[in-house]
């Protein structure tokens, strides 16, 4: 059923759509659709024509009734604008000193107007922009100088820039040496010793490099951006660091403007030579020193300036019309002209070879040495420190030790004995305390080096060691006491092949020469023979010891003693203030027991840990003393904790354990703890010959500078930065620790004589003056002045021609020798202080590592202007994509994957 009407459907609808198609035509159901759309669209049409017409009369109706007219945006603003300018008062007022503010002012007001409105002006002639940069750039430096007066410089000033340099020092030293040994003959460029520079500042700094900064101007602007908007963060209020125009304006100023042209001239090594030759212009140019720079200078452009320098002198020379006396004037100018040419091209010739000629090596193989005696090695510094190298190879080290030590018995017993003579002449009390001191050194000096159980033993004649041991069972010792047995290792040391005959022929003795200045000019005169060559038993200065540095007193079992600090005070001495420690002891034997009270200071307590960790060289890893606090240490709360730390020093030292294992250590106790004004002995003591194993520290190459100096140095300024600056300058800790020792005694002992107590209170001082208002404000004029000289930006300085600098460093190396004294020279030798000025200056003479410097020294700077941030974290980000820095982690990722994997 449903099927029949479905189908009648169709078919009636089909046959209405054919008749409708037969009567109308087929093109009737385009024109169907045609009407239908324009019925539609007109539709539309007239609706939005009545709409609109509503909406304006509407519009109107609310313009007129409650809003108020406005006008079109550009003109608008500019109406705005217009309306609102105002007078914007700016406070001049930065630092607090009118002397400092007045120079800045100007500085601020220069970088405006030379890097702001020589373009804003053709922007606007508005005010306020201006106006509201300046007092963005004047509230960051109104915080900055508040911070800065907050800090306290002098650890900054006297700690942190030393330890720096001399850091960067090491890491140049090591680059060096590091390039030496890839390639003995082949002689490293520029590039590679800047790689390897940082590469070596990867391997001591661990979790930094600097070498994308200082290599990649991109990199360094972005760095320097990055630092700004830092430091804008820290010192602008929220509400200008939050206007990011105006921060990035400040930004630009600051990194681009200032930092980046005043990093650049400090790193220029041109502006750091002429500034050298500036600083030590009053001294006079040596024409030894200048021949030696001649003869030693590796740079082939600094050899040709002068070559062609010499050449145009000459030139001007001949064509000069003169006679009479002139003549003879100009002949002789012309003959050292001719003779620096001569010097340069041979030099150059070289060089250019390749045929570069060792000298040291050259004369070892080929050259007649002339002929130290040993009695001259014995009595010179610098002498001595390579024969006691060549004996500590050979194995005869404990027969020049003898030797020296019993020098140095002899000037201190005779000094003793002369002291006591002169007591029975006045008639005054004699104790026996003289005498049994000098019997216990004389028997130290036999335990050591004589008797049975000595390790290594000198070696003489059985009849000779058992007449001295008699000597000093029955009789006094005195200061001849030991003089046939010494006389005898000085011929064993003289005539043995093993010791000064083999020595003569060794490396050892020709870089001795050359250290001596004697490879070509001999200062000594001997026969090859050593016929010349005598005993004369006479001591040296530099060797003397002191008589509490050779004793060696036992301890009685039967004494106990205790002691311990019961107050501390301070005392004021003649306008001299220090902290004072009152010391109770107790001291108790078999039958009667004493107490007593004692007073000490610090300083008295630094002398004593320094005698007896010098003597007993066990004890200089068990015992640590308190250390020293140069500024404000006169604060109650610093007193008490250090009177702790001293009570736990003293526990520790008169502990029975530590007695036993050290029983020498008794006398130094004993005598410190003694009723009595303290005697500082250190200046004597320090004089003892060095053990025969010295102490050596971890890979302390691979350290920061400060990471292992002595405790004993750190807290007397100057003698802390002058040992730190030899160290590193003259590669100190790398040789005998005998001469280190030397120059550090001597070194305290000029600082003492010049200076006294006083030293360190001048450094303070002068430190304040150096941050005072005067002087920062000095700084502030004369950075204004070469930036504006004259109140107009300097235009760029061209480079100076290549000649014209090379001539420079010459002159800059010239100019360094020939300051050095002579005295120098002698101590350390005159090749090692060549070698270390050389290598300083050498140093400035890489862009890329004065840029290093600059940083570092800025790094600290911030880190102690910002103490509470954590600034070494963010320049540990920002020097994170250091390429040197991601081959050091991946180097220790490849070393530490095995011991991983074996876990």
């Amino acid at each position: 059923m449903l099927t029949e009407a479905s189908l009648s459907i169709w078919g009636w609808g089909s046959l209405g759509i054919v008749l409708f198609l037969i009567t109308f035509g087929p093109f009737v159901i385009f024109y169907l659709t045609f009407y239908i759309l324009c019925f539609v669209g007109g539709g539309l049409v007239v609706t939005l024509l009545f709409g609109k017409t509503n909406s304006e009369k509407y519009l109107e109706q609310c313009e007129h009734s409650f809003l108020p007219p406005t006008s079109t945006g550009v003109p608008k603003c500019l109406e705005e604008m217009k309306r609102e300018a105002r007078t914007i008062k700016i406070d001049r007022r930065l630092t607090g000193a009118n002397i400092i503010d007045e120079p800045l002012q100007q500085v601020i007001q220069f970088s405006l107007r030379d890097y702001v409105q020589y373009w804003y002006y053709t922007l606007s002639d508005d005010e306020s922009f201006l106006l509201e940069i300046r007092q963005t750039l004047q509230n960051a430096l109104i915080q900055f100088a508040t911070r800065s007066k907050e800090i306290d410089w002098q650890p900054y000033f006297t700690t942190r820039i030393v330890d720096d340099f001399g850091t960067h020092l090491r890491v140049f030293r090591k680059a060096q040496q590091k390039i030496t040994e890839k390639d003995d003959q082949a002689k490293g460029t520029a590039e590679d010793l800047v790689d390897t520079f940082f590469e070596v500042e990867v391997e001591m700094e661990k979790e930094v490099c600097r070498d994308l900064v200082c290599t990649s101007p991109k990199d360094e602007e972005g760095f320097l951006r990055d630092l700004c908007e830092v430091l804008l963060y820290l010192l602008l209020p929220p509400g200008d660091f939050q206007n990011k125009i105006m921060r990035y304006f400040v930004r630009e100023i600051l990194a681009r403007g200032i930092l980046l042209p005043l990093i650049n001239q400090l790193s220029d090594p041109d502006y750091i030579n002429q500034y050298v030759i500036w600083m030590i212009r009053d001294s006079n140019c040596n024409y030894e020193a200048f021949m030696n720079i001649i003869k030693l200078s590796d740079n082939i452009g600094e050899l040709e300036a002068v070559r062609d320098k010499a050449v145009e002198e000459l030139q001007y020379l001949r064509s000069l019309d003169t006679a009479g006396d002139d003549i003879n004037t100009i002949k002789n100018q012309i003959n050292s002209l001719l003779f620096v040419k001569k010097v340069c091209d041979s030099r150059i010739q070289r060089l250019q070879s390749g045929k570069e000629i060792n000298t040291v090596k050259l004369a070892a193989n080929f050259g007649k040495l002339c002929t130290v005696p040993l009695d001259s090695i014995l009595v010179d510094n610098v002498a001595l420190q390579f024969f006691m190298d060549y004996m500590q190879q050979t194995g005869g080290q404990a027969h020049l030790f003898f030797w020296m030590t019993v020098e140095g018995y002899r000037v201190t017993a005779q000094q003793q004995l002369e002291v006591l003579l002169s007591r029975q002449r006045d008639g005054k009390h004699q104790t026996n305390q003289t005498k049994g001191l000098l019997r216990a050194a004389a028997v130290g000096i036999y335990e050591q080096y004589l008797s049975e159980k000595a390790s290594p033993r000198v070696t003489v004649d059985d009849y000779l060691v058992a007449k001295l041991a008699d000597t000093l069972n029955h009789e006094d010792p005195t200061p001849e006491i030991f003089d046939d047995i010494q006389r005898k290792v000085y011929e064993l040391m003289l005539r043995d092949e093993r010791f000064y005959p083999s020595f003569r022929q060794n490396a050892l003795y020709v870089r001795m020469l050359a250290e001596l200045d004697m490879l070509k000019d001999p200062s000594f005169r001997g026969s090859d023979d050593g016929d010349g060559e005598s005993f004369n038993g006479s001591p040296t200065g530099s060797i003397n010891l002191s008589l509490d540095d050779l004793s060696n007193v036992s301890s009685d079992d039967s004494v106990q003693l205790h002691a311990y600090i019961s107050d501390t005070g301070v005392c004021n001495d003649h306008g001299k203030t220090y902290a004072l420690y009152a010391i109770t002891v107790h001291r108790r034997n078999l039958n009667s027991e004493e107490m007593w009270k004692t007073y000490r200071r610090y300083s008295d307590f630094h002398d004593f840990h320094m005698r007896i960790t010098e003597q007993f060289e066990s004890l200089s890893s068990i015992l640590k003393l308190p250390g020293k606090k140069t500024f404000n240490n006169m604060d109650r709360d610093f007193l008490e904790k250090r009177k702790k730390d001293l009570n736990a020093y003293l526990q520790l030292l008169l502990a029975p354990e530590m007695m036993k294992a050290s029983p020498a250590l008794a006398h130094y106790v004993y005598d410190f703890l003694e009723n009595k004004a303290y005697s500082k002995g250190k200046g004597d003591f320090a004089r003892k010959v060095p053990p025969l194993i010295p102490k050596t520290d971890s890979d302390p190459e691979h350290r920061r500078v400060a990471a292992q100096l002595d405790d004993n140095v750190d807290d007397n300024i100057p003698l802390r930065v002058m040992l730190l600056l030899m160290d590193e300058v003259f590669d100190l800790k790398e040789r005998n620790q005998w001469l280190r020792r030397n120059i550090k005694n001597l070194l305290q002992q000029l600082i003492r004589a010049t200076y006294g107590d006083t030293i360190n209170r001048k450094i303070v001082d002068h430190v304040d003056w150096m941050t005072s208002p005067e002087q920062v404000a000095d700084s502030v004029k004369r950075f204004r002045d070469a930036f504006w000289p004259n109140g107009i930006l300097a235009e760029t300085v061209p480079c100076r021609d290549k000649s014209i600098r090379m001539r420079t460093r010459v002159a800059g190396k010239t100019k360094l020798l020939a300051i050095m004294p002579d005295e120098l020279k002698h101590i350390i030798g005159a090749e090692t202080t060549r070698k270390g000025i050389l290598r300083v200056f050498e140093m400035f003479q890489h862009n890329q590592l004065n840029r290093r410097m600059v940083y570092v020294f800025l790094e600290g700077f911030l880190e102690t202007l910002f103490p509470q941030y954590k600034f070494r974290d963010l320049f540990n980000k920002l020097h994170s994509r250091s390429k040197q820095m991601q081959k050091y982690k991946q180097k220790l990722q490849t070393t530490q994957a095995p011991s991983l994997q074996k876990r």
